[in-house]
């Protein structure tokens, strides 16, 4: 360990972006590790990345799994793995720079101020999208909507995937019970913290559609999203 925060990104065929990732998290003024969970890539994204690990072999960790089981179920197996090293502070973002690595710095400095989950947010003042669609925009932000009606939370963008976690909060969620793999997963993961009543903070981040790679967005993301968040009443997190 050389830092006090671990970056946990997942990929599936992210062969494009993962060189260009590490050098702009290594490019920060603040020290970040990284752990990527590949899930088999076709397009040999772990054997690039095993090419750069062999550069920085104390900052960059490698994960990989037999095959694409979902974007949830590699979070949580980073969860866990980051929890065994003992890292204070647990990142998740996405491989394709929709997330803005700088913005790293920032979610790092929330979580040190005391915030114990600290979500980069489209939807807070100050919070933008970038090359998206009216429609889109509009969908994401009345899902947020039908979210917060349903769960009866506050916060503004619910399905947002760039959020800084102290280890505490990850060590008091039943992971295990956590099935879903896309929006419902992130959706579920907010609405945990919150109900084991911990600080959560959302800041205003601009994101930007992907710039690399191909979107693994699907039908069947939103209906699980749909429904599942009438499961997380009744489930035990």
């Amino acid at each position: 360990m050389t830092s006090d925060t671990i970056v946990i990104i997942p990929t599936y065929n992210e062969i494009e972006s993962v060189d260009k990732m590490v050098d702009a998290i290594f490019a920060l003024p603040q020290i970040f590790d990284i752990l990527f969970i590949d899930d088999n890539s076709p397009d040999g994204t772990a054997k690039k990345i095993k090419e750069i690990q062999a550069f920085y072999p104390d900052r960059i960790y490698l994960e990989e799994r037999p095959g694409k089981l979902g974007l949830g179920t590699a979070y949580i197996h980073g969860f866990k793995w980051a929890i065994a090293k003992n890292y204070p502070m647990i990142v998740e973002m996405d491989c394709d720079f929709s997330h803005d690595p700088k913005d790293l710095v920032r979610l790092r400095e929330a979580s040190l101020n005391g915030s114990d989950l600290v979500i980069g947010s489209r939807y807070v003042p100050g919070g933008k999208v970038k090359n998206w669609p009216m429609k889109r925009i509009l969908m994401s932000y009345f899902a947020s909507v039908y979210v917060r009606l349903i769960l009866w939370i506050s916060l503004k963008d619910t399905t947002a995937g760039f959020k800084c976690y102290k280890k505490e909060v990850l060590q008091k969620i039943q992971l295990d019970n956590i099935t879903f793999k896309g929006y419902a997963f992130q959706i579920c993961m907010k609405y945990a913290a919150l109900k084991h009543g911990f600080k959560v903070k959302e800041i205003p981040i601009t994101f930007i559609d992907r710039l690399y790679g191909e979107s693994k967005m699907s039908t069947g993301i939103f209906k699980e999203a749909f429904w599942g968040v009438w499961k997380m009443k009744k489930m035990k997190l």
